[in-house]
């Protein structure tokens, strides 16, 4: 009996790792015969894995049933399972701690003393630098915004802006992004024609409209690259524009979303758009690019703040 249940399992473990197997092929790697191999999937049946046949009956793939059955994970699938688990349970989704929590607790009961060693030798060498708390999403309505995401249907919802105006808004969804704490809907708002980036938190969705429309291309190519061209042409009390003395692609991954907008020029440079509370945050960002850079336009005192950064670092070494 023994025996059987370790080929079942073993069995089990092959038809999750691939699409399909020929029954041959799940018979050689099993040492059995075609004969045992039909026994067994029946038997996997029986236990609720949806097991389906392929290629005329001489195959077989495993699918997606009506409930979820136990699964198994290879050691590093666990460990990776483990951590993502513990870090959902401090997610900006509200009511996904619990779940996630209890799904780790069930996890953490089977795992083998070496993959339990290995988990908590990672979580107890691993520090986690707590952000400034950020608002909660409620999980159903990330779901709801998400699915009319994926079918293209238009949602509308009541919006609470950063000014406390309440508003109904009609849009064609386009994706949501998260960044940092927050999740926001980038759509193009039907009523004002225009593109928009909505913070899920503010948003209250009313019953779908159900229809669908065609996908539109966000500006700046993609909602991700929109969302930061929002977030970092939004009114700061000191903004610049330089020139980097670089092509946009080598300087692309250097600029966090929020931080600025890379606007492509040629393949000798291209014009770098930031905003920040202080001359000196401007100061800090451009030299953080790590490329040469000319002052295009800012503030009067922006000039001499990269005057007296470029001092200050002459002192430094000077003074060694």
């Amino acid at each position: 009996m023994s025996e059987t249940s370790g080929r079942l399992l073993r069995l089990l473990s092959l038809l999750q790792a691939r699409r399909d197997f020929a029954g041959r092929e799940l018979a050689e790697r099993l040492g059995v015969s075609r004969r045992t191999i039909r026994r067994d999937v029946e038997r996997l049946r029986d236990l609720g894995y949806p097991v389906h046949a392929t290629r005329g009956a001489s195959g077989y793939r495993l699918g997606a049933g009506t409930a979820l059955p136990p699964l198994l994970l290879d050691d590093d699938e666990a460990v990776a399972v483990t951590v993502g688990l513990r870090t959902s349970a401090e997610n900006s989704v509200a009511g996904i701690e619990e779940s996630a929590l209890g799904a780790l607790a069930k996890l953490e009961q089977v795992l083998p003393s070496r993959l339990r060693h290995r988990v908590a030798t990672l979580h107890a060498a691993t520090m986690r630098v707590r952000d400034a708390p950020g608002p909660q999403v409620g999980a159903e309505t990330l779901m709801i915004v998400a699915d009319s995401c994926h079918r293209r249907a238009r949602l509308r919802f009541d919006y609470v802006g950063p000014q406390g105006t309440a508003t109904v808004r009609t849009v064609e969804p386009h994706n949501l992004v998260s960044f940092g704490r927050r999740w926001y809907l980038v759509a193009f708002d039907v009523d004002r024609d225009d593109w928009r980036a909505f913070r899920v938190d503010r948003m209250t969705p009313r019953a779908p409209l159900g229809a669908s429309f065609v996908r539109r291309t966000p500006p700046n190519g993609d909602a991700a690259a929109y969302l930061a061209h929002r977030l970092s042409a939004r009114t700061w009390p000191a903004q610049a524009t330089f020139r980097l003395h670089r092509a946009a692609e080598k300087v692309a991954d250097r600029v966090w979303p929020g931080m600025g907008v890379v606007e492509a020029v040629d393949e000798r440079g291209c014009l770098f758009h930031i905003g920040g509370e202080t001359v000196e945050d401007l100061v800090w960002m451009v030299t953080s690019v790590r490329v040469d850079f000319t002052l295009v336009a800012g503030p009067a005192e922006l000039a001499e703040a990269l005057r007296e950064q470029g001092r200050r670092c002459l002192r430094a070494v000077e003074s060694g």
